[in-house]
């Protein structure tokens, strides 16, 4: 159902709060990484880890959930993930050891991946061509909203109340969600009954036009990824910040890729999407070389928060261009295309986060290494699945 009158604004807001189930899900908690290893007596990697298993559930999730929206409709299986999301949410608010822990934080992220999986496959329901690349940036831009008040809603909230208020607090926004989507999110996908689906599937797996994107798209979050899980500690523990000021900060880089993504649906008006997606991976990698040389010369703190404010604000350009690039290229399976995406960002993301931890959190080092691991394989992978044609 393709539509070309403007979405409103309830519409474009629920839109990009579903979105946002990563940040939702992760950001608000991060500042409590460390009360939370001291409340359970666990290590930092361990509880590192439930950012990992979020973000398998994340990843698995949308694999079922995307295919079966293409066959039932969006609204069905969107719903029933905001209800066990928030089901979830109250679960963590009781728990008292790391297993359950990890295991309801897995269990959250398969029901968070209907959020993102649904939300991209609406949009491609509704609109293509650079229409949808402008919307996925106002989609985006709203995501990056969360990064930004998550974090010090979080501190703000571990200053007068324990850690588990954090999810008390998702459970009232998962009860809001459903609500929103009852009421205001219209059906968007006309479902019809037809087992002749290998074909528009086969064109998908074999498609450049969509791996490349997609491949990109998964390095960038394997970046975003890695900075989550190793700034707080960084922060923190290595530059003897306060939780608020990490919060701040944390927020401040939230606000870059919102700005980012918002810059995305004005540029594509001037340039092509691959002279974007380019510039995107290349401007990071650079920033990266200068932050490897701060490490090993001036060791400058300011440097270091100005560099990695450089590097995740572009996060916010790539995830749009790369996201929009890859769903036009199927016009009728939109809920497998969307969940191939986020299957391949998410699980990229949930291997960055326990490597971080595995190398140490005494230094920067080891997460700037990693940072520029994954930005240098998305420059590979950029230029040896470049597709030879290309929209716009």
């Amino acid at each position: 159902m393709k539509q070309n009158r403007k979405p409103t604004f309830l519409f474009t807001f629920l839109l990009g709060t579903l979105s946002a189930f990563g940040p939702l899900s992760l950001d608000m908690y991060l500042p409590g990484l460390p009360v939370i290893q001291q409340s359970l007596n666990t290590s930092a990697s361990l509880v590192q880890l439930s950012i990992s298993t979020c973000l398998i559930g994340l990843a698995v999730g949308q694999l079922f959930i995307g295919p079966l929206s293409d066959r039932i409709g969006r609204k069905p299986p969107l719903l029933a993930g905001l209800i066990l999301f928030t089901l979830t949410s109250l679960m963590l608010t009781q728990i008292s050891n790391i297993w359950w822990f990890l295991l309801i934080r897995f269990i959250q992220g398969l029901a968070g991946s209907a959020g993102q999986v649904l939300s991209r496959a609406i949009a491609k329901d509704m609109f293509s061509g650079k229409r949808l690349t402008q919307f996925y940036a106002t989609l985006m831009a709203i995501n990056g909203i969360f990064p930004v008040i998550a974090p010090i809603v979080g501190a703000a909230v571990l200053s007068f109340f324990p850690w588990q208020t954090i999810f008390l607090l998702l459970t009232i926004i998962g009860s809001f969600l459903i609500l929103g989507s009852i009421f205001i999110l219209p059906e968007t996908k006309v479902t019809t009954i037809t087992l002749e689906t290998n074909q528009p599937h086969s064109n998908l797996f074999t498609s450049r036009a969509f791996w490349q994107p997609t491949i990109v798209l998964s390095m960038a979050s394997g970046v975003l990824f890695s900075y989550i899980s190793g700034s707080s500690f960084i922060y923190q523990q290595v530059f003897n910040l306060s939780t608020q000021t990490f919060s701040i900060l944390y927020a401040i880089n939230g606000l870059g890729i919102a700005l980012m993504s918002a810059a995305a649906g004005r540029l594509i008006n001037h340039f092509s999407s691959q002279h974007i997606l380019q510039a995107s991976l290349l401007v990071p990698f650079i920033v990266v070389i200068l932050l490897i040389i701060n490490e090993w010369t001036l060791n400058s703190m300011w440097l270091f928060i100005i560099g990695i404010f450089a590097i995740i604000a572009t996060f916010g350009t790539t995830s749009t261009i790369a996201t929009s690039q890859a769903m036009q290229v199927s016009a009728t399976s939109a809920g497998l295309a969307s969940a191939i995406v986020g299957l391949c960002a998410n699980t990229i993301g949930s291997i960055s986060s326990p490597i971080v931890g595995l190398f140490g959190t005494t230094s920067s080092l080891p997460m700037i290494i990693v940072i520029g691991a994954f930005q240098l394989l998305g420059i590979i992978s950029f230029y040896l699945l470049k597709p030879e044609t290309l929209e716009n």
